[in-house]
């Protein structure tokens, strides 16, 4: 366990039991909301394959606008 983690659990540990809950709750939800997005990105879906592959076809006929054009 790092320094700073070993920290944040103490100053927890002050807290009242419902808040500690609180605390927790918070904590385990950001990880499965952490691990839900990782595995969301793992690989790409059908869906943004072929959009990227819409915009590629797109800009090599010429149909987009550079970003610096537009700035």
């Amino acid at each position: 366990m790092t320094k700073l983690l070993e920290q944040a659990l103490e100053k927890v540990h002050q807290l009242p039991p419902a808040e500690q809950d609180a605390v927790a709750w918070e904590i385990l939800h950001s990880l499965e909301d952490e691990q839900a997005w990782a595995a969301r990105f793992a690989k790409p879906s059908v869906k943004s394959r072929k959009l990227a592959d819409e915009a590629l076809a797109a800009d090599e006929r010429g149909e987009t606008i550079s970003l610096d054009d537009k700035l």
